[in-house]
C-alpha cells in the first residue's frame, strides 16, 4: 500500500512540476521500477551502490552535501519483493544497497564513488568486517553508460593505489526494492544501538563526518 501511495505521489508531483515549469530542461526521463526517474535534469541524478551493511553506507551518505535523499534496499538477486529475513539467508542473490538521489551541481557521481571507496573495503569479496555473505558484496549498479565508464575508471585507479585488487562488481542497475521502514535512517533513529555505536560511529569519525 505504501509503495502504491508513493508511486501516486511521485506521478502527481512530476505532473505538477512540469505544469509549473519547475523543470526548465529535460533531456531524458528514464523511469526505473516506476518509482524514480533516474535522469531528470541538471540537479537530479541517482546512484545505486552497495558496500556492506546498508545501515553504514546510508549513514555516511546522509551526511554529505549535495545528497538529497538515501533509501536503503535490496537489488541484484532473483527473489521478488525480498524481505530482510530473506536477505539474511544469503540465498536471494540480492545485495544490501542504497539508492542515492543527488544534485550533480553540488556533487558528482565520481565524487560519490570516491566517498564510497573510503567508506568500505572494496578489496574483500562478500565481506565487510564481521558481516559475511554475498548480500554484503561491494557493488556499483550503473544507470547509464556514463556512470559505467566512471565506475570502471574509478576501479582501475583505486586498484593501482592499493596492494590488493578492488573486487567491486560493476553491473547494470537491476530492479531496486526499498527495505522495510525500520531500516530507513537507521543510524539517525538508533544512534545508541550496539552496531551503530561500535561500527557506524567510528566509521563516521574516521571519515570526518561526526
Amino acid at each position: 500500500m505504501k509503495t502504491f501511495i508513493y508511486r501516486v505521489f511521485i506521478k502527481v508531483w512530476l505532473f505538477s512540476a512540469v505544469g509549473l515549469g519547475l523543470f526548465a530542461k529535460v533531456d531524458k526521463v528514464e523511469i526505473v521500477n516506476d518509482v524514480h526517474p533516474e535522469t531528470v535534469d541538471s540537479k537530479n541524478q541517482f546512484a545505486l551502490i552497495g558496500g556492506g551493511c546498508f545501515w553504514c553506507t546510508e549513514a555516511v551518505f546522509e551526511q554529505i552535501d549535495g545528497i538529497i535523499s538515501v533509501i536503503s534496499g535490496y537489488a541484484g538477486g532473483q527473489t521478488e519483493n525480498p524481505t530482510y529475513k530473506d536477505i539474511c539467508t544469503g540465498k536471494t542473490g540480492h545485495a544490501e544497497v542504497i539508492k542515492i538521489h543527488f544534485d550533480p551541481s553540488k556533487i558528482s557521481f565520481t565524487q560519490i564513488l570516491e566517498i564510497f571507496g573510503n567508506a568500505h573495503d572494496p578489496t574483500t569479496l562478500n565481506r565487510q568486517g564481521a558481516d559475511v555473505g554475498t548480500q554484503y558484496r561491494s557493488t556499483i549498479m550503473f544507470y547509464n553508460e556514463k556512470q559505467k565508464k566512471e565506475a570502471e575508471l574509478w576501479k582501475e585507479k583505486l586498484t593501482a593505489k592499493l596492494v590488493d585488487a578492488v573486487v567491486t562488481e560493476i553491473v547494470s542497475a537491476p530492479k531496486f526494492y526499498p527495505a522495510e521502514d525500520y531500516h530507513q535512517d537507521y543510524y539517525a533513529k538508533n544512534p545508541e544501538q550496539g552496531y551503530c555505536s561500535f561500527v557506524i560511529r567510528p566509521k563516521l569519525k574516521k571519515l570526518g563526518l561526526e
